[in-house]
């Protein structure tokens, strides 16, 4: 199923879903140990949940180093965990290992309830259901707007105009936030800005990113520190989230799913404040520099078959109107008696505007993820051109492409 079809068939329907949400009544239970391995971040917390209330030996470890352990944990025997939450982004290494098992009998027999928009499928077979659509969005502070006249930016040119008024009229000292951690936070940065200033990543199974359009695309983040927090090389989702909800920065093309922690009273100092709109473009005429993303669940293979089969109905669950209901702000949710709310607004814009592909699930995309995360820093705290930079970036990814046979 191409993901493009996938996003903008989730956002005609988001119009249209059902308000009704049911109060959680377990139609599976189970007493079997079963552990999930998934992402920190509320929506995962909130599968998380309304799972935990239908199985008392239910475990969910929700870890933002999820990505770097799946593969080892899944490709024990058995595996570590029976249930694994992955995205487009994640799910290639078990993939690749063969580690995560075809659902297709398990939907046949228990996934009536099931939309085709859930239906994850990878060379024809059902591989992950999922959960929930992610991008970054434009999230802002609609009172400091409105206070100085401002309109949400809709490119970056425009983002990086506005933070500088926000900062001459003394809002803020650092009025915007980025994930711009070294490593992989940063290099999802630069595909999402390289993206939107029109770049494509691959020809075939080569890295197209030393080039001109590269070039703006480092210059561009490296002109947004002067209005970012001086730490910003260890700024991940969890660190701008909490800018945000301390009140330290007034904007940030950011994760659609860390919007509804901004208004958690708990621990926000701005609830109610904070609004979205479209991911800002890349350029003028460029696309919105974000790639679309889904979130899901995957069954590992080296388990049981009644173990499988116990995970798997759990999982649906977890994946019901009762999660919604728990946490109807936490995801633009593909689940049952989802309606968006003003938080999800921004992702809505950003699907119906078109143009801002999928990330790629693809082997190639993970060495080239991982090369540009080991590089680009260099230009980025000074140390080398941007040109030297991208070159590095494309000869780490020929090398690592080369050992693992996708290039010749």
């Amino acid at each position: 199923m191409p993901f493009r079809k996938f996003a903008l068939a989730a956002a005609v329907a988001f119009s249209t879903a059902s308000t009704a949400a049911s109060a959680q009544t377990c139609d599976f239970t189970t007493d079997k140990p079963i552990k999930l391995l998934a992402a920190a971040f509320e929506a995962w917390k909130a599968v998380a949940d309304t799972m935990s209330e239908c199985a008392p030996n239910f475990q969910a470890e929700l870890d933002q180093e999820f990505r770097t352990k799946q593969p080892t944990a899944f490709a024990a025997s058995p595996s570590l965990y029976e249930l694994g939450g992955v995205s487009n982004g994640t799910i290639t290494p078990l993939l690749a290992e063969g580690t995560i098992r075809p659902l297709d009998d398990l939907v046949e027999k228990y996934g009536q309830n099931l939309t085709p928009n859930q239906l994850i499928r990878v060379d024809g077979k059902i591989m992950a259901i999922g959960m929930m659509v992610n991008m970054h969005h434009l999230q802002y502070r609609k009172d400091v707007f409105d206070d100085l006249g401002l309109e949400p930016p809709k490119t970056y040119d425009a983002m990086l105009a506005a933070a500088a008024k926000i900062k001459e009229a003394g809002v803020m000292e650092y009025p915007l936030g980025a994930t711009m951690m070294t490593g992989w936070n940063q290099a999802l940065d630069f595909v999402n800005l390289y993206s939107g200033m029109g770049g494509d990543l691959f020809d075939g199974s080569k890295a197209t990113v030393a080039n001109e359009t590269g070039v703006k695309a480092l210059e561009m983040m490296k002109e947004m520190t002067a209005y970012m927090d001086p730490e910003w090389t260890v700024s991940d989702s969890t660190y701008v989230q909490q800018q945000f909800q301390q009140g330290k920065i007034a904007m940030a093309n950011f994760w659609q799913s860390r919007a509804g922690a901004n208004d958690d009273e708990v621990e926000s100092q701005v609830v109610g404040k904070i609004a979205t709109a479209a991911a800002p473009l890349g350029t003028e005429d460029g696309r919105p520099a974000t790639l679309i993303w889904w979130d899901g669940i995957v069954v590992a293979k080296n388990i049981p078959d009644e173990d499988a089969e116990a995970a798997f109905r759990l999982a649906l669950e977890g994946l019901s109107s009762a999660t919604v209901e728990r946490a109807p702000t936490a995801a633009v949710w593909l689940l049952p008696g989802y309606e968006p709310g003003r938080l999800a607004e921004g992702a809505i814009q950003t699907l119906q505007a078109g143009g801002a592909p999928a990330y790629p699930s693809t082997a190639e995309m993970g060495l080239l993820h991982t090369a540009i995360g080991n590089t680009i820093s260099e230009y980025l705290v000074g140390n080398k051109s941007a040109e030297a930079a991208l070159a590095d970036a494309e000869r780490a990814y020929e090398t690592a492409a080369r050992e693992a046979g996708l290039l010749q």
